[in-house]
């Protein structure tokens, strides 16, 4: 990275991962930096307190995703936003650091087109999913980032995305994360989930692939299981906007941070 260089980290939402290393990791860095996080245990864990059964849907492709209606977009910013971004911010703040919370909702940061309907996989049948939440950003509050950064302050982002049509929609965390670094011109994005980066064989992480070429994405695509196919889709689109390497690596180290940029992980450039 050089002097003027902004890392990008996103960090996901699963369960039993203890986010107290990475969390003293940022606090002590000294050069600017913006953390993209997920939610998806908060969020799982809320809508069966409502009573509700969470509902993840996959494309044809392979691809997974969560079907987002009005009551789940509700649960989605409740937790997401209400829930885990303040406690990542207030544990920031103990830590010394001086991070803000905010969804892609606030100050136009994520910019996003609703999708009129998605093509899920039921049973067997290839069918059409309409009047769902879902999105993806295409314009990212550069400039609202870089206000914040020049400033001393470290953001912390997440869910929802505001529409095109002025409507929130629920979006992809790690192709979010993609938008952010292209438009920060980070030459770094770290994606970080409690798998140590991408697995020939998921029960053994010993099968790591640690390099992916920018020419080998269909191959990689091929090994990645369920949402892990959205984090190579994300670093895909990052190196097309100018993103130098994609670091996906595993948050539950000491040092997860330091560990990624010294390629522990599948580095892809």
């Amino acid at each position: 990275m050089t002097m003027t260089d902004v890392l990008v980290v996103k960090v996901g939402g699963g369960a039993n991962v203890d986010l107290e290393p990475l969390l003293r990791e940022l606090a002590a860095r000294t050069e600017p930096w913006v953390l993209v996080h997920g939610g998806n245990a908060a969020m799982d864990a809320l809508t069966r307190r409502v009573g509700q059964e969470p509902r993840y849907v996959t494309s044809p492709s392979g691809h997974t995703s969560r079907a987002t209606d009005a009551a789940t977009l509700a649960l989605l910013q409740m937790s997401y936003r209400g829930q885990v971004n303040n406690d990542l911010v207030l544990r920031l703040q103990r830590l010394g650091c001086n991070a803000v919370g905010l969804s892609g909702v606030d100050g136009r940061l994520w910019q996003a087109t609703r999708k009129e309907a998605i093509r899920i996989v039921e049973g067997g049948r290839t069918l059409m999913l309409r009047d769902d939440l879902t999105g993806k950003v295409h314009t990212v509050n550069a400039h609202l980032l870089r206000l914040l950064l020049d400033n001393g302050y470290r953001p912390v982002l997440t869910l929802p995305a505001l529409a095109d049509t002025g409507e929130a929609v629920n979006v992809d965390n790690d192709r979010a994360a993609a938008v952010v670094a292209c438009a920060l011109g980070a030459s770094t994005l770290v994606i970080l989930s409690n798998v140590p980066g991408l697995l020939r064989d998921p029960a053994d992480p010993a099968s790591l692939v640690p390099r992916i070429g920018r020419d080998a994405f269909a191959e990689a695509q091929t090994l990645a299981q369920g949402r892990f196919k959205k984090k190579l889709l994300g670093a895909q689109e990052a190196l097309a906007g100018g993103v130098r390497r994609v670091i996906l690596a595993d948050t539950r180290r000491a040092t997860p941070i330091a560990d990624a940029l010294a390629g522990q992980g599948t580095v892809v450039a």
